[in-house]
Parts: structure tokens; sequence; C-alpha cells
């Protein structure tokens, strides 16, 4: 089973991924750790990384469908896949389509945690009174979120026309979030 969640900033997808990877044995591909990993370990592809982050540009599609590659070899007898952070448009879900399809694989499901951005903003900004997160300060997630709206939320049409995407209320509490997730990910 492949899989990716789908939702904005701050709706509980690492949350849920995390409980995924316990109870199903599914590993979680987030690109931001990736990236981070590749850049540390020094290699090839590592050093081009750092160059590129270096100088405050964006790594290429290119470069993170390469290390998605790598993480799907490196893990062949996982169950399956989470993908975290990746894809964020239409572009890069058709090159991880493509990539995947060279493996005989495929992206399975599309979960979509479906929120409310106000009550999304309300949690962020009581995370940051609480915990005073730098991350979580309500400025920054509105730049988060409308990046998001404005990027990612074209893949809603992308994946319902593929008939993977299945939604599930977000804003249920964890256990209901993780028990319709289960439901969505087993439904044939």
């Amino acid at each position: 089973m492949n899989l990716i969640l789908f939702g904005p900033p701050a709706a509980g997808k690492g949350t849920q991924a995390k409980r995924l990877t316990a109870e199903r044995g599914y590993v979680q591909l987030s690109t931001g750790d990736m990236l981070r990993a590749a850049r540390k370990s020094g290699s090839e592809l590592g050093q081009k990384v750092a160059a590129i982050m270096d100088s405050g540009s964006l790594v290429s599609d290119e470069i993170v469908i390469a290390l998605i590659e790598d993480a799907l070899a490196q893990n062949k007898t996982a169950p399956g896949f989470i993908f975290d952070g990746f894809p964020r448009t239409v572009a890069q879900a058709e090159a991880l389509d493509a990539m995947l399809a060279r493996h005989g694989k495929q992206i399975d499901r599309v979960v979509q945690l479906e929120v409310d951005s106000q009550q999304l903003l309300d949690r962020v900004a009581k995370r940051f009174a609480e915990e005073g997160r730098a991350d979580d300060n309500p400025e920054s997630y509105k730049v988060r979120l409308n990046a998001y709206l404005a990027q990612t939320a074209p893949l809603i049409p992308y994946y319902e026309q593929k008939n993977k995407l299945r939604g599930v209320d977000g804003m249920a509490g964890i256990e209901d979030v993780a028990t319709s997730i289960a439901a969505a990910i087993d439904a044939r």
C-alpha cells in the first residue's frame, strides 16, 4: 500500500503517519527528512543537495524523485510507504507516478484530511501560545496555508480523477481520524 496523507499544515498528517508506521509497518518518506539525511551523508547526491540548499534555492523535483527512488530501494520489504511532503504539485504527482510505474508500483490511496482552516489557525495559535514553537506562529502558518491552497490543493481533482482520493473528517479526535483512515485504506 502506497499512501499519501493529504491536507494543509497542522491537519494532523504527521500524527497519523506515525500511527500507521507503528501499526502497519509502513515506511514514512518525509522529503524534508530525506533531504537533510542526504545532505548529512556526504554522498555525491548529498553534496548536490547541500549546495542547492545553501544557496537558498529549492531542490528540483528530479532530485527529490531520486531520493524517493533510493528510499524505495532501501526498503524493498516494507508493506507500504507513506508519502509526506511530496507531491505538492500536479507536476510532482505526475513525476512520482512515472517513477513508481518504472518499478511496478503506484499510489494506491490518497487520504485527504478534511479540515476547517479557521479551526486549524486557532489550533496553531493555541499551540504557539502554550509551547512557543517558532514554526507554529499564526503569521507563518497563514503563509504556509496560502501556499498549500495555491499549489497543493489542485492535487485533489488529480487524484479524484484516478479514483484514489478518500476524504476523512480531520477535525475529529485523533482516534476517530485513525479509524477513518484505516477504513479508507482498507476499502476496495
